[in-house]
């Protein structure tokens, strides 16, 4: 599990088009690195949807975005085209970020407990130092956007 103060990993993944995502491709900038459950579910969408509509103010406020699940990366291409994400999402087929970061694990879903992913939303500084760390209910899926512009 990452905390507040630490060291972000340098190597992410693999976007949806099979590049590396690394920590250092983007020095000098924050880094909104958020993780979700699933493309094309209401929550996942809503979420990846205010950011994208707010990409433009994130850019201006410094930030960059990167999304992660377990998806594969043609899911993840599909999900991209179809709602215009202008962000990479990551391909977390084998939960190696997702395990590292402290975003999978047990939750509780409709009254029962399963693994899974963690909604979880880490933003980094443009050392690559963790500044913040939003968690399950504290993300608000249709107005992300603004809880990272706001706080």
């Amino acid at each position: 599990m990452m905390n507040i103060g630490d060291k972000a990993p340098e190597i992410l993944g693999k976007d949806e088009q099979g590049r590396d995502i690394r920590l250092s491709d983007y020095r000098g900038r924050k880094l909104v690195l958020y993780f979700y459950p699933k493309d094309n579910t209401s929550g996942c969408t809503a979420e990846a949807c205010s950011l994208r509509d707010h990409y433009g103010e994130l850019q201006a406020a410094g930030y960059e975005v990167v999304g992660v699940s377990k998806d594969s990366a043609a899911s993840h291409l599909k999900f991209k085209e179809k709602h215009a994400l202008p962000f990479p999402l990551i391909a977390d087929v084998d939960h190696t970020l997702l395990k590292a970061m402290g975003a999978w694990g047990e939750k509780t879903m409709y009254g029962k407990k399963v693994t899974g992913t963690i909604r979880t939303t880490f933003v980094i500084n443009e050392e690559g130092i963790i500044e913040q760390i939003m968690q399950g209910k504290q993300i608000n899926t249709k107005e992300h956007a603004g809880q990272i512009l706001n706080q």
